[in-house]
C-alpha cells in the first residue's frame, strides 16, 4: 500500500505536464483535492480518533476565513497566513472540547450545531468580515521561483503536496504508539482506560489535528477563488462531500478518502451534471449507496480484496499444474 501511495503520488505530480494547458480539467482537479484534503481529515477523525463528525464545515470556514482576513485587512505574506488559517481553525476546535464527553450521533450533532454557530458569528461580524455580503478581493497566491502558484497549475502543485504532506502525517501517527493506543481505543475505550490510557487527551489531539488540517484547505480555497462569503464557507457541502468520499474509497484507509475524493467530485461534476442538470446529487446517491452495499468498507479494500482472490486463485493454479 505503500508503494502504491508514492507511485499515486508521483503520477499525481505529472498531471499538469499532460492537463497544463487545459484550465477546466486542471480547475476540476483543484476543487476535487481541496476535497481530498477535508475528506483525509475527516477520515482521520473518524478512524483514529473514533468520531463521526457532521461539522467539519466549522473547521474549514474559520480556517478561510482566518486566513483571508490576516492576508486582505493586515497584509500579511499569504503563504504565512495559510498555516494560520489551519492554526485558526485548530484553536476554535478547543471551543468544542466539551462534544468529547459525546459519543456516536450525538458527538456528530453537536459539532453539526458549532458549525451553524460559526456561521452566525461570522455573518453577524460584518465590521470585519464583511457579513453576508461577503469579503472580495483576497490576495491570490504568490509567485515563488518563477512558478506563479495562482495559476490552475500552480495551486494543483500546491495542493498536491499539501495533501501528501498530510497523508504522510496520518500514516507516522497510524505507525506510532500513539496510533496503536486509539486503535485499541476504538475496540473498547474502557479497557484502554484500565491499562493508563488517557482517552480524553488523545481524542482531543485528533480533533485538534484533524480541525487544523481542515483550515488549511480551507485557506489555500479562499486563496484559490478570491472571495468568501458565510454561506459558502461554512457551507453543509463541506460536511457531507467529505462524508461521501471518505466512505465510497474507504475511510478506514489512508489513500481511501484521496482517491474517494477526486472519484467523486470528477463523477458529480463530469458524469451526473451531464446526465441530469438539475437534481444530480440523486446520482451522487445512488453510487454512494451502492458502494456501500457492495463493499461497506469502501472502494480501496474492495479492489485489495479481489487483488488477493486473483492471487490466491494463480497460487492454486500453479500448484494444480505442477501436481
Amino acid at each position: 500500500m505503500r508503494l502504491l501511495g508514492v507511485a499515486i503520488f508521483l503520477a499525481a505530480l505529472a498531471v499538469p505536464f499532460v492537463f497544463g494547458g487545459n484550465l477546466y480539467v486542471m480547475g476540476l482537479l483543484v476543487s476535487s483535492l481541496i476535497l481530498a484534503g477535508v475528506a483525509l481529515a475527516w477520515a482521520l477523525l473518524g478512524n483514529l480518533g473514533g468520531m463521526i463528525s457532521f461539522g467539519h464545515a466549522a473547521f474549514f470556514g474559520v480556517g478561510a476565513y482566518t486566513s483571508a482576513l490576516l492576508a486582505a485587512k493586515l497584509g500579511m505574506p499569504v503563504l504565512l497566513s495559510i498555516p494560520l488559517g489551519g492554526l485558526g481553525a485548530a484553536l476554535c476546535s478547543l471551543v468544542m472540547m466539551p462534544t468529547l464527553r459525546l459519543s456516536g450521533p450525538y458527538f456528530a450533532l453537536a459539532i453539526l450545531a458549532y458549525a451553524q454557530i460559526f456561521r452566525i458569528l461570522v455573518t453577524e461580524m460584518s465590521g470585519i468580515t464583511g457579513g453576508s455580503a461577503g469579503l472580495s478581493s483576497i490576495p491570490a497566491l504568490p509567485t515563488v521561483f518563477g512558478i506563479d502558484l495562482s495559476s490552475r497549475s500552480g495551486s494543483y502543485i500546491v495542493l498536491t503536496l499539501l495533501v501528501g504532506a498530510c497523508a504522510a502525517v496520518y500514516a507516522a501517527i497510524r505507525r506510532s504508539h500513539v496510533g496503536t493506543a486509539l486503535r485499541a481505543m476504538d475496540e473498547s475505550e474502557d479497557a484502554t482506560r484500565v491499562v493508563g490510557v488517557n482517552s480524553v487527551l488523545l481524542k482531543a489531539w485528533m480533533l485538534i489535528l484533524s480541525a487544523f488540517i481542515t483550515g488549511l484547505f480551507g485557506a489555500m480555497n479562499a486563496h484559490i477563488i478570491n472571495f468568501l462569503e458565510p454561506d459558502y464557507a461554512f457551507s453543509g457541502t463541506w460536511s457531507v462531500l467529505p462524508i461521501v468520499a471518505g466512505i465510497f474509497g474507504g475511510y478506514r484507509t489512508i489513500l481511501g478518502p484521496i482517491v474517494g475524493a477526486v472519484l467523486i467530485y470528477l463523477f458529480d461534476q463530469v458524469i451526473a451534471k451531464s446526465l441530469i442538470s438539475v437534481g444530480h446529487q440523486i446520482l451522487l446517491g445512488s453510487l454512494l449507496a451502492a458502494i456501500v452495499l457492495i463493499a461497506p468498507n469502501g472502494l480501496l479494500p474492495l479492489l485489495g480484496r479481489l487483488r488477493g482472490d486473483r492471487h490466491a486463485q494463480a497460487l492454486r493454479g500453479g500448484r494444480h499444474a505442477q501436481a
